[in-house]
């Protein structure tokens, strides 16, 4: 099994800066991408940034010079430095990591269990 804690949600003001964070943990003998997807109320869950073991990076326009993603390949964590906060950022945030868990075998999605995180003065 695979598990995948996040920390580091919560409540920001508009303008204001959080940092997210997502550990993996359990029956990992890889991970390929990490990344984080954020779904709004009544909205669909939509892609926030990725990122592969090498460190390639890929992050939705709308947050694209505001926030940063990292991971540490060594501890199986993502990190995501959310900057210039805005009220539209307000969602739950999911992290996920695609797994392999023997060295033949595919990459398999795995999802945190969410952290909110609202923008509001």
């Amino acid at each position: 099994q695979v598990q995948l804690v996040e920390s580091g949600g919560g409540l920001v003001q508009p303008g204001g800066s959080l940092g997210l964070s997502c550990a993996a943990s359990g029956s990992i003998f890889s991970i390929t991408t990490m990344g984080w997807y954020r779904q709004a109320p009544g909205k669909q869950r939509d892609l926030v940034a990725t990122i592969t073991s090498d460190g390639s990076t890929n992050y939705a326009d709308s947050v694209k010079g505001r926030f940063t993603i990292s991971r540490d390949n060594a501890k199986n964590t993502v990190h995501l430095q959310m900057n210039s906060l805005k009220p539209e950022d307000t969602a739950v945030y999911y992290c996920f990591a695609g797994v392999k868990q023997r060295r033949w075998s595919g990459a398999v999605a795995y999802w945190g269990q969410g952290t909110q995180v609202t923008v509001s003065s």
